[in-house]
């Protein structure tokens, strides 16, 4: 049974190589569900303000607006496999460091319990600085870490494996990040506040670990030799992106809905704990929400994109983003939302199966790191910017209404403009023409 298990739908086992970085893949996913409910009611304990909750979130993704561009270069540079293990052990280290100065100021915070009652209090302005710069040092190394694993991919499984390879890693990314991880984390961090991050440190270590193992029969992709020119080589991928007619809008498209959805969740924390009125253990159980949409939606997304055509595919991902956003923005109520975030999850997994294995079956490998990189960076490099905007409108909304309508209005704002996306985007995004980029490849 565990051999055809271990099989990809076109009967030809997928190898170890594949076994051992899809197992590093859900190991340190789960150090990332543990510290999605670990960071957010970190910060906060350590401030209200939904402007300084924001700029953590800037933080963490402004490395995708001004770093991906030379990470692609590093990426078709320098061993992916050592990239990789080098950036795990870092974040490693990073998240070592935050367990200690959390437990050097455990003291000082206030009680989870009391955090969610608490619509004020006084911030801890040096973890604030901790958290700043260790979400900015954290955001440049998953930068060049997923780029190069999302690159490391075609050299390890056959082309025609793409998809069923992606889908099994987001299928286990999904599973072990929002079904086991939250859960997790939530009972460590009831334990202690500072244990979570010792764990999410221990999960990136063993990570590295495997990675460091994986078998030489890889298929070797040429890396490119001589001086490392940044300028040129980053516009050699801008300009191959650049021309092609497919992924140029795509990746624009991505990050207009990445901003949109970046906007909503840049406060979220304040949304779940006073709208909602979560615990620690129920905003667990939300993160359970996009485990079940993103196992789902690995099993059946190419079976989807196969019934509907990739185009119409898209096209649905597109219009789920705007009517879930404005029922989130109206509900008081978590179950809502978990239902609602299982079903927007299935079709972000849809989008990501589809594009992905598009891009990594269609751009040259000599060009596959810069041309992912440029790509990230209009599909990713809109996050901080969404995420800062979040952060402002709610501030201004808390000056001119309730601080209620205030965390309520990114949902309002994102649906009405992820409304005029959809207008717009859907016939950039046809299978006629993404079937005609496959074959011209």
């Amino acid at each position: 049974m565990l051999r055809k298990r271990k099989t990809s739908e076109k009967g030809s086992p997928l190898g170890k190589s594949y076994w051992r970085l899809w197992s590093a893949h859900a190991i340190s996913n789960l150090g990332d569900g543990v510290s999605a409910i670990a960071y957010p009611w970190l910060a906060s304990a350590v401030t209200r303000s939904p402007f300084l909750i924001a700029l953590v979130a800037v933080a963490s993704r402004l490395p995708w607006l001004v770093f991906t561009l030379p990470a692609g270069v590093i990426t078709d540079r320098f061993d992916r496999r050592k990239i990789i293990v080098a950036m795990d052990s870092f974040r490693g280290l990073l998240a070592l460091f935050v367990g200690v100065m959390v437990t050097i100021e455990a003291n000082s915070l206030s009680n989870l319990d009391e955090v969610v009652t608490s619509a004020s209090s006084q911030t801890n302005w040096l973890l604030y600085f901790v958290l700043i710069v260790t979400a900015l040092l954290f955001g440049c190394a998953e930068v060049l870490r997923d780029n190069s694993a999302q690159t490391l991919l075609p050299s390890v499984v056959k082309e025609e494996q793409l998809e069923s390879a992606n889908g099994k890693l987001w299928s286990v990314e999904f599973l072990t990040n929002s079904f086991f991880g939250p859960p997790l984390g939530s009972f460590i961090l009831g334990v202690a506040i500072f244990l979570p991050f010792y764990f999410d440190a221990a999960t990136f270590f063993i990570s590295a670990g495997l990675i460091l193992t994986l078998i030489p029969s890889m298929k070797v992709v040429p890396v490119s030799q001589g001086k490392i020119q940044f300028g040129v080589e980053i516009r050699e991928g801008f300009s191959w992106l650049w021309r092609h007619e497919l992924l140029r809008p795509m990746a624009i498209i991505l990050g207009l809905m990445n901003a949109l959805g970046a906007m909503m969740t840049a406060v979220f924390i304040l949304f779940a704990q006073e709208i909602l009125q979560t615990s620690v253990f129920v905003f667990a159980i939300l993160g359970t929400a996009g485990a079940v949409g993103g196992v789902i939606g690995g099993v059946v997304a190419p079976r989807i994109s196969k019934l509907l055509g990739s185009g119409k595919s898209l096209a649905v991902t597109l219009a789920v983003m705007p009517i879930t956003s404005v029922i989130i923005g109206f509900t008081s109520h978590w179950q809502v939302l978990w239902v609602l975030t299982a079903i927007s999850t299935i079709f972000a997994v849809l989008w990501n199966v589809i594009t992905v294995s598009l891009r990594q079956s269609i751009i040259p490998s000599e060009l596959l790191g810069r041309v992912n990189s440029v790509y990230r960076f209009f599909g990713w490099g809109s996050i901080p910017i969404g995420a800062f905007a979040g952060g402002v409108l709610v501030s201004v909304m808390e000056n001119l209404a309730t601080r209620e309508l205030a965390l309520r209005s990114p949902y309002f704002l994102s649906a009405i403009l992820g409304t005029i996306l959809l207008i717009f985007a859907s016939p950039k995004l046809t299978t006629e023409k993404i079937e005609r980029a496959r074959a011209t490849s």
